[in-house]
């Protein structure tokens, strides 16, 4: 969602007495020299100078001429470059100002954070995204405290104003007002500018000041609007953070939102906010709309009378929320493992898109290296990945589970060629699991369309150390990571449950060919059967079924995500359809499975029905195929497999048109 910010200029100018503190446009450094060196403000996070941790001068680029810095890394963990802005001092009261212009390249990223200690890695105050055109900001806790497009491959100002004494930031990009928001921290100490995978910008004339702020006495503001969401057609829940901006206690007040032509006012009594404090004005729901309004926020009736400074009682925001495509579901592949000490960042970042974008989002975390690992799947991610954590939005490029909400958005915002919807049977007594993927057709296509069926389940616990979590967040010197950091290293078995572990996929990582034809045209409609055994120890309660459709290009265009109990509801669409009182768990076994040399394919047929029966390896490609005509009974066909290669292959028998698929194993 695209936000502006319209609040009385000079907001603070009456209470600030202010000092210019620093200054840097690099131009008194020789061309290609190493900054540390050379400033007392500027060292690196180890404090080692002038090597690869440290920037050069470069005359590339520059907002004012001839020089600049240049920031870049390609590798999964960031870096080597870790560059420090010491402030002189830590700074906890007061209005604290850092500015920097920037330029970042086309369609790669940026990142800086502030440090709230005079120590290094302590405590991190602030972070700030720059991907592909859009400006996230968060506090470690709480994500997406501002977000806004800014323009790639041009310079830009970006100003961040802490009131640390109210607690309340802002973010100016180019002297524009783009995010106001309430701070979990509120001290300063330095700028520690580190560039992440895929990361290449520029940074020009840098500054800091710092201004002390003197209290009214009475004085409410209004000092931020979360809308609780960010697409349109969600129902949300808006949220305004009122701060005691004054000396004396707040104990009433009427808060007002305007929003697509409707006032929600909450009226406050019976309440004693101290001077600092916050207090969470809790708004009635309501429908995001397309298009562009004026959210207006407005606080009256202070303590039944008029505050001190009315400059503050009003926060208009510009509401822009983005406009799904119709029927569209992104999907999120997470690379984790519980061996990995950065993963508890993707678990957090996980957990955060599925809650924030309920009905747009399926989140699968495909482990890697510990007891929740499916081979297959681990192995098929693990060969579009750099390193781990890792996450593939619809399996576009590798990036940090951090910054997928550039990936998201534009995927969200892409018509898909196809809506799949999940339908199942759930036999409680044999725990078979039998699921269609029906998908419609909503564009024309041409070429190798492709369907895939993954489930995962919420909620997995273990014993032993292969559940134990390896937690670089532990005592917070990495900062903040969703609770992580009060979480010892590694997170005992007992105290860590995982969620959205992919427990499943069928046929295979890269889908199955043939479902679809290789020429479609809008409403056809095509169906894909799976069957499923689930192990007593997985809670079919907590499962979902990830229906995909897969692109020539192995990119995912669309899914489908319910729960077990929901594909139940839709119905099945199949086999189960046809004949009645045989499962397709019977229909087709291989055994033995693992094979070495040879297997054998059971066929039970309970009723007339044209078959062909299929070998395919993992990337769908056809090994064996024969169409058997009209078949009824049992049959069993010896396969010799002293020609294949190890590894993962499907067997699939086709009846009347409708497909059931077997893995099989060869040693």
């Amino acid at each position: 969602m695209k936000k502006s910010f319209l609040l009385i200029a000079g907001l603070f100018s009456a209470q600030l007495v202010s000092a210019q503190l620093f200054t840097d446009n690099f131009d008194n450094y020789a061309l290609g020299s190493y900054i540390g060196p050379q400033s007392s403000n500027w060292t690196t996070w180890s404090g080692t100078q002038g090597g690869a941790e440290d920037v050069a001068t470069t005359n590339n680029q520059a907002a004012s001429a001839p020089h600049s810095v240049y920031f870049s890394s390609t590798s999964a963990n960031g870096g080597p470059q870790d560059v420090v802005l010491t402030f002189g001092q830590l700074y906890n009261s007061g209005v604290f100002t850092l500015s920097a212009d920037f330029y970042v390249n086309n369609n790669k990223g940026a990142y800086y954070n502030i440090q709230g200690a005079t120590t290094i890695g302590n405590i991190w105050a602030l972070n700030v995204h720059m991907d592909a055109g859009e400006l996230a900001i968060d506090d470690g806790n709480t994500p997406n405290l501002c977000v806004a497009a800014y323009p790639q491959a041009t310079w830009f100002n970006l100003k961040i104003e802490a009131n640390l004494t109210l607690h309340v930031w802002k973010a100016y990009l180019n002297n524009v007002l783009v995010g106001t928001w309430v701070n979990g921290v509120n001290t300063v100490a330095s700028a520690d500018y580190f560039p992440l995978q895929n990361n290449q910008f520029f940074v020009d004339n840098v500054s800091f000041d710092h201004a002390t702020y003197t209290l009214p006495a009475l004085n409410a503001m209004v000092a931020s609007l979360d809308m609780g969401g960010n697409i349109a057609g969600q129902i949300v829940s808006p949220s305004v953070s009122i701060i005691n901006a004054g000396q004396n206690a707040l104990t009433s007040f009427d808060v007002n939102l305007n929003y697509n032509g409707q006032n929600y006012t909450q009226n406050i009594t019976g309440v004693n906010v101290a001077s600092i404090a916050s207090y969470t004005v809790n708004i009635p729901t309501l429908t995001l709309v397309a298009g562009i309004n004026n959210a207006v926020v407005t606080i009256s009736n202070i303590n039944g009378g008029n505050d001190d400074n009315a400059a503050d009682n009003t926060l208009s925001q510009e509401v822009d929320p983005v406009v799904p495509a119709a029927g569209k579901i992104v999907v999120g592949e997470e690379a984790t493992g519980t061996w990995c000490q950065w993963c508890p960042r993707g678990a957090v970042f996980m957990d955060l898109f599925a809650s924030e974008y309920d009905g747009f989002w399926a989140g699968i975390a495909v482990h890697n290296g510990d007891p929740m690992v499916v081979a297959d799947y681990d192995a098929g991610i693990g060969g579009l990945i750099g390193g781990y954590p890792s996450a593939l939005v619809d399996r576009l490029g590798d990036v940090d589970p951090s910054q997928m909400s550039s990936d998201f958005f534009e995927r969200l915002q892409t018509a898909p060629k196809g809506v799949p919807t999940n339908g199942a049977t759930w036999d409680p007594a044999t725990r078979v699991l039998n699921v269609s993927v029906s998908t419609e057709m909503m564009q024309a296509t041409n070429g190798s369309y492709k369907v895939a069926c993954v489930l995962t389940e919420d909620g997995v616990t273990g014993s032993g150390n292969g559940y134990n979590q390896s937690n670089a967040y532990a005592g917070g010197n990495n900062g903040t990571m969703g609770g992580f950091e009060s979480l010892p290293n590694p997170v005992p078995a007992a105290q860590m449950v995982y969620d959205h572990v992919a427990r499943a996929i069928a046929p295979s990582f890269a889908g199955q060919t043939g479902i679809i034809a290789a020429s479609t045209t809008v409403g056809d409609n095509y169906i894909a059967n799976f069957s499923f055994t689930l192990p007593s120890t997985w809670d079919e309660t907590q499962m979902h079924i990830v229906g995909m459709l897969i692109d020539p290009q192995g990119k995912i265009d669309n899914a489908g995500y319910t729960t077990i109990n929901q594909a139940v509801q839709n119905g099945y669409v199949g086999l189960q359809e046809l004949i009645s009182g045989v499962n397709l768990e019977q229909m087709l076994t291989v055994a033995p499975n693992p094979a070495t040399d040879f297997t054998n394919i059971t066929l039970h047929i309970p009723t007339d029905a044209q078959v062909s029966v299929r070998i395919l390896d993992a990337k769908g490609g056809i090994l064996q195929a024969r169409q058997y005509g009209s078949l009824m009974g049992d049959y069993e066909l010896g396969i010799n497999t002293t020609n294949f290669t190890p590894g993962l292959y499907v067997v699939e028998m086709q009846m009347n048109g409708q497909r059931i698929q077997k893995k099989l194993i060869i040693k």
